[in-house]
């Protein structure tokens, strides 16, 4: 008898005015520790295609899923703890895949696109190095809806639902993940953000799949008190 799996689950529906694409939500994977990946289906996206974020089960019901939106134009890793079966999302969808260079060299047998510092995949999204957590460790904005960014493991919620780094026994750089977190603040407004999409703890938001006002949920951080925050395990 087979075994069922839950259907990705809907975060934003695209607008008919402006052809804002559709998003979606996987669930968790066990292959990424239970991360979550998301696609967004874009409505314009004839060159670039649709994208992955991070890995989500390769399973009969994700890959009908992917098939039925219009398959990957590019898959996008956030993290070295996003990637599960790479190649094999590469060859099923015939997908480029970006990542940020320092985290490249974990897949030896993948063909890459790999950045730096930034990296503009449209006019409607861009990806952006934000170490610490991992030496690699990458956000992707897209601009539709108010403002969406995906954050990998870079930020994730706490049990209340609030977005803010969290320091593990493996974080690679605690002051660097701190400091490219409060760049945000910098880097966008309210009006430019206002969804963060985590890489994971997504359970915390109870049904939900994004983090509601974000730019203002960042300005509440308590970013000097986070400097001296012991690691969990």
């Amino acid at each position: 008898m087979p075994v069922l799996t839950k259907a990705p689950q809907l975060v934003f529906t695209h607008s008919t005015d402006d052809q804002q694409g559709d998003i979606f939500a996987f669930p968790p994977n066990r292959e990424t520790l239970g991360g979550t990946a998301y696609l967004i289906v874009e409505q314009n996206a004839v060159e670039t295609g649709n994208i992955l974020i991070d890995c989500p089960a390769l399973n009969e019901t994700n890959r009908e899923f992917i098939a039925q939106q219009g398959g990957i134009g590019s898959l996008f890793i956030t993290h070295r703890g996003g990637m599960a079966q790479v190649l094999e999302f590469q060859k099923a969808f015939d997908c480029q895949v970006i990542i940020q260079e320092q985290e490249a060299y974990l897949l030896p047998t993948v063909t890459t696109q790999t950045f730096y510092r930034d990296c503009t995949l449209s006019d409607t999204s861009r990806a952006f190095w934000t170490p610490g957590h991992s030496p690699g460790s990458a956000c992707f904005y897209y601009r539709h809806h108010g403002g969406v960014l995906f954050t990998g493991r870079h930020l994730i919620p706490t049990q209340s639902g609030v977005p803010q780094p969290l320091r593990l026994a493996k974080t690679f750089h605690w002051p660097r993940q701190l400091k490219f977190g409060q760049q945000m603040l910098t880097d966008f407004t309210p009006e430019t953000l206002s969804y963060i999409c985590p890489g994971a703890n997504t359970g915390f938001l109870r049904g939900e799949k994004k983090i509601n006002n974000a730019y203002a949920q960042l300005q509440s951080i308590d970013w000097e008190a986070l400097k001296s925050a012991q690691p969990v395990l």
